[in-house]
């Protein structure tokens, strides 16, 4: 296993040496949209990382920006691809969901869905926080880049941003009539129809609108149903209007709605059966499945946001963003994936959050900042039944956590002199936390929450309210030097917050603490970089290396208690340091040939892990934190790229991509299991080509992913014995997929 990482980062490590006689240039600078291949490498990238447009080269962050016609270019379904091209990301579907995000940056983050649980990665679509998971690994269509910023980014993004942020950015409206359409057709009976259009109805009003239809057959089968196992069938909407009454005022109406109606999802598995599920097979195709109950499943997500901007002079603008989203998703997990009922769960989520932002933007000749207020009101509720056959049981669970969150923020960046820059920012936060929790015992295979109204009510395990707020203020402090117009390096040091809560599953029989909830969680983050370019702008490149004091993580556990079982919850395990870096650019290597890489290390370890043992019938206090691991976290990770374009005159152009991607072995735990985690490297290979008309209307593409088919693990679940039916089982990430693309621009 070693030898295999070692020689695959050489492989990555030679590729990206070759660049040292030529230089680096970031990602999107080799995959723009320009069409002369001079013109391409003297762009300036933009990014809105610190809340105001800025060029890449001057941000004091670690930030992977990628453009949308460089995630075309390599046929990129869905925000997923970000942790093959974004160095120390980890950007995955959730484990028995298709459309459920699971993202982790430096080792941080959260992999357990469940209402209640904040991510410890931001995503925002437009600048509107997205609270909950559930339909968030949003497919890429009508939009402009997409952003990943690694490292705390609290003072300016707030809640949940302890990991980083990833920031989805919308197409804004252009000024004449435009209409876009694509029709992908490939493997596994893939057709997807995306169509955008947009138009002024007057010289201050534009609408538009976009459409986006996902189907395909499964990568396997429910064997004994024929039902498609790991298919796609998505439908998307967003509809748009931006209107400029006045040069200095500016308003803009966005609504978007996903309805995935793809079937349930069930693991592999990867352990022969026990107790009701004795001589379950270990199937050949890790996609397929005997899960027993059902494929129904529906996920749908909407919501509104409505921006508006208002520049008071060249100095002051004022913005305002309103938004509301609401969600709904009932899914079936068949742990045991098998036709008996040895564990199986129904579950339903509903969210709803409004919130509201007001900013200052101050513009400057040697001071730029932003001052804010942020107002959030959420509220995420679920249900779920854990059918236990052998036992003739049922553990019923429903609950809803309410929040409201309140933040004053403000971030500044002063011009000391021509060369050196220093930034000052804090955001003070308030957070109101409600939860609620039912749990009770039901004989017979179901409750009364999911229609079982046979079932006879036992045990009460938990029924509770309660409220905790937190506070914090998060603060920011970089200090910036730029050597020259080619050449800028930055320190920093940020603190961030993640706010406690209660959980969910909390069984106030077993652990009757669980009532209390768990605390929040810290993050001090040290960040040195260095950015720049060369050769008149045909090279650039971004480096960082970082260390991260993390305390107080929350992570779900399970636990021996001194009434009879285990117990499973969340808890604060105590204290650990991460440390690595990034490094990621590339080359305008010719007129015609370019190339990107990125190399990512992370090194995420415990320094305590706090538990408990039963000894002696006596729960003593242990530390695991020798044997603990990140979830989700490789030590290291690269990207390399090579993207070649000729020009045919009249006959247009033709563009062709070879990319490679690099994971070494994960756990998906924090204790290694062998059966379920990844332990070993991910080597994934991408190719594609494509044909522009001379006049860039038309486009005609062929792309292949995982060209080599290889089979990765990103998710899984491990609830060993014959009570529950020896659950050891898997999720994969996709096999190869050919498509073919046709798209116009008019």
């Amino acid at each position: 296993m070693k030898k295999t990482t070692i020689k695959t980062l050489s492989s990555l490590l030679l590729s990206a040496t070759a660049l040292t006689s030529i230089g680096f240039i970031n990602p999107v600078l080799a995959q723009s949209t320009t069409a002369a291949p001079s013109d391409e490498a003297a762009d300036v990238v933009i990014v809105t990382a610190r809340r105001r447009d800025e060029a890449l080269q001057d941000v004091p962050i670690s930030v992977t920006s990628l453009s949308a016609a460089s995630l075309e270019a390599t046929g990129a379904p869905d925000i997923t691809v970000l942790q093959q091209s974004a160095p120390n990301a980890t950007v995955q579907v959730a484990r028995g969901s298709n459309s459920t995000l699971i993202a982790f940056i430096r080792g941080v983050g959260q992999q357990d869905p469940l209402w209640g649980f904040e991510p410890g990665v931001g995503l925002y679509v437009d600048d509107v926080y997205i609270a909950r998971p559930q339909g968030a690994v949003l497919d890429i269509f009508d939009i402009n880049r997409i952003e990943v910023l690694r490292g705390p980014q609290g003072t300016l993004y707030g809640r949940n941003t302890i990991g980083g942020a990833i920031k989805y950015v919308t197409r804004k409206l252009a000024t004449k009539p435009a209409l876009n359409a694509r029709l992908n057709m490939g493997s596994y009976g893939q057709i997807d129809a995306i169509v955008s259009g947009s138009t002024p109805l007057s010289d201050t009003f534009r609408v538009g609108g976009a459409l986006a239809r996902y189907q395909r057959d499964g990568y396997g089968k429910n064997i004994t149903t024929g039902a498609e196992h790991y298919n796609k069938d998505v439908f998307a909407g967003r509809v748009s209007a931006e209107w400029e009454p006045s040069e200095n005022l500016y308003f803009r109406f966005a609504y978007d709605k996903v309805k995935d109606d793809s079937n349930a999802k069930h693991g592999h598995r990867e352990a022969a059966g026990a107790g009701l599920t004795t001589g379950a097979a270990i199937l050949p195709n890790v996609y397929d499945t005997d899960a027993g109950i059902g494929s129904a499943n529906s996920v749908e997500n909407s919501g509104w946001s409505l921006t508006g901007e208002w520049k008071i002079n060249d100095r002051l603008t004022v913005k305002s963003i309103s938004a509301s989203r609401e969600g709904a998703s009932d899914s079936l997990i068949d742990f045991d994936t098998n036709q008996v009922k040895a564990l199986d769960v129904p579950a339903r989520y509903d969210d709803k959050q409004f919130s509201q932002e007001l900013q200052l933007l101050v513009t400057g000749e040697r001071l730029n900042g932003v001052f804010g207020l942020y107002y959030l009101d959420a509220e995420a509720s679920g249900a779920f039944d854990t059918i236990v056959g052998i036992a003739n049981l049922t553990i019923a669970t429903s609950g809803k956590v309410e929040t409201e969150s309140f933040a004053a923020y403000g971030d500044f960046s002063f011009d000391l002199t021509d060369a050196l820059s220093v930034s000052v920012g804090g955001r003070y936060t308030e957070d109101s936390r409600t939860g609620q929790v039912y749990r009770q015992n039901f004989t017979g295979l179901g409750s009364p929450l999911f229609g079982n109204t046979a079932a006879i009510a036992g045990l009460l395990r938990s029924s509770y309210r309660n409220s905790k707020d937190f506070n914090d203020f998060s603060p920011r402090v970089s200090v910036s030097y730029e050597f020259s117009d080619a050449l800028t390096a930055y320190a920093a040091y940020s603190e961030g917050f993640k706010s406690g809560g209660f959980d969910m599953r909390g069984d106030a029989v077993l652990t009757p603490k669980t009532v209390d909830g768990y605390k929040p969680e810290y993050v001090n983050s040290y960040e040195v970089g260095l950015k720049g370019s060369l050769f008149d702008g045909r090279a650039n490149f971004a480096a960082a290396v970082f260390r991260a004091e993390y305390e107080g993580q929350q992570i779900t556990r399970q636990e021996p208690t001194l009434a009879a079982g285990i117990a499973s919850f969340v808890d604060n395990a105590g204290s650990s340091t991460i440390q690595g870096f990034e490094l990621e650019g590339g080359a305008r290597v010719t007129d015609n040939l370019s190339m990107t890489f990125g190399l990512g290390y992370t090194d995420a370890k415990f320094n305590e892990f706090r538990s408990f043992t039963l000894v002696g019938g006596v729960l003593t206090p242990i530390n695991l934190a020798p044997t603990a691991v990140f979830q989700n976290t490789p030590e290291w990770n690269g990207n390399v790229a090579l993207k070649y374009t000729r020009d045919l005159g009249t006959m247009g152009s033709l563009d062709a991509t070879l990319s490679g991607s690099y994971r070494s072995e994960y756990s998906m735990f924090e204790f290694v299991n062998p059966l379920v985690d990844q332990l070993d490297s991910v080597t994934l290979v991408d190719a594609g080509i494509g044909w522009n008309s001379e006049d860039g209307v038309f486009r005609m593409a062929l792309t292949g992913r995982n060209l080599t088919d290889e089979r990765y693990k990103v998710g899984g679940y491990s609830f060993a014995g014959a009570t529950f039916g020896n659950v050891q089982n898997s999720f994969y990430g996709p096999p190869k997929t050919v498509t073919l693309s046709l798209s116009a621009k008019f």
